[in-house]
């Protein structure tokens, strides 16, 4: 496993990082996720992402039970804040972010986290209140770090505005070779201000693994048959999608890896990318993910790709 600086800070984070979107604590098993969080460690993943809202907490809570025996060093842990815990939480007004902060502290059974990072731009709430509300809890010990995610171009250059704030040193966008918006301004931004990405979705909610076959039936027990986790796909099932997925197997043949590990070194292509998220149901799969760590890979077979799936692309 290789690893990289996270923007400005000191964290150094493994090139495959362990999501727990749609998975721990809701779609997967205990014993099946727990099996990936250990087996996440052996393969030298020390970056672990998760959020409040997902599962309403059990995300959080299962990781908490889960880390609870290992050294708190030997992992850098990241969570979020934004989106409803309940009828009347949400957001990132300061009342809400010292709330939330501190329930994912308990749930997390830590007493700071690496990497808090703001779920989204919060329209409702002056940026000054949530960039004070931040710096707060760094200065508090609760937070060494802060992030956004998915936040536009503009968004992220008014928080530079804001004097005497904790910087932010991360920021997590969907990116994928299927998706692709991040290039335009956010990237070149964050590049320029110590904002690295750490990326979620990187193999387009597994679709660029090359599994979904166009017409064929959804593999069983894949994400797409999941009743927990499939909400999310619909988009990414589209024929013309699958059918350019099917096309840049050849190319990763070429390169000597799987499809999966050809996506996520694409996207560890760009120095600005510090980690891409990954999630999985099985053991198997992080082992495989963990290996497009350190690829190098003929930049002309990602131009190649690059051109394949340019036609279905979302988000162009």
């Amino acid at each position: 496993m290789k690893y990289r600086k996270l923007g400005a800070s000191d964290l150094s984070v493994s090139e495959i990082s362990l999501g727990s979107w749609l998975t721990y604590g809701v779609g997967v098993a205990r014993d099946q996720a727990s099996a990936c969080v250990d087996r996440a460690f052996d393969l030298g993943i020390n970056f672990i992402d998760t959020a409040n809202v997902y599962g309403r907490g059990a995300a959080e809570t299962f990781l908490g039970e889960v880390l609870a025996g290992r050294p708190r060093q030997s992992y850098v842990l990241a969570t979020k804040v934004y989106f409803p815990m309940s009828a009347s939480d949400q957001g990132l007004s300061r009342a809400q972010i010292l709330k939330q902060i501190d329930a994912s502290l308990k749930r997390l059974r830590v007493d700071h986290v690496d990497l808090y990072q703001c779920h989204r731009y919060d329209q409702s709430t002056p940026l000054e209140e949530t960039m004070q509300a931040l710096t707060e809890i760094v200065q508090a010990g609760k937070a060494r770090h802060i992030g956004f995610s998915e936040w536009s171009a503009q968004q992220i250059a008014r928080s530079f505005e804001v004097p005497g704030s904790a910087p932010f040193v991360s920021s997590q966008p969907q990116y994928s070779l299927l998706w692709r918006q991040p290039e335009d301004q956010v990237i070149p931004l964050c590049a320029t201000r110590g904002i690295s990405q750490i990326v979620w979705s990187p193999l387009a909610q597994g679709v660029l693994s090359g599994k979904y076959q166009p017409g064929a039936a959804r593999p069983a027990g894949s994400r797409a048959t999941s009743d927990s986790m499939g909400g999310m796909m619909s988009s990414w099932l589209s024929p013309a999608i699958l059918e350019a997925v099917q096309k840049l197997k050849p190319v990763a043949r070429e390169a000597g890896c799987t499809l999966a590990q050809f996506a996520l070194a694409w996207v560890l292509r760009q120095p600005n990318v510090a980690s891409a998220i990954v999630g999985a149901s099985r053991p198997q799969q992080l082992e495989e993910n963990a290996a497009a760590s350190g690829l190098v890979i003929d930049p002309a077979l990602f131009a190649k790709a690059e051109a394949i799936v340019a036609p279905a692309r979302r988000g162009a």
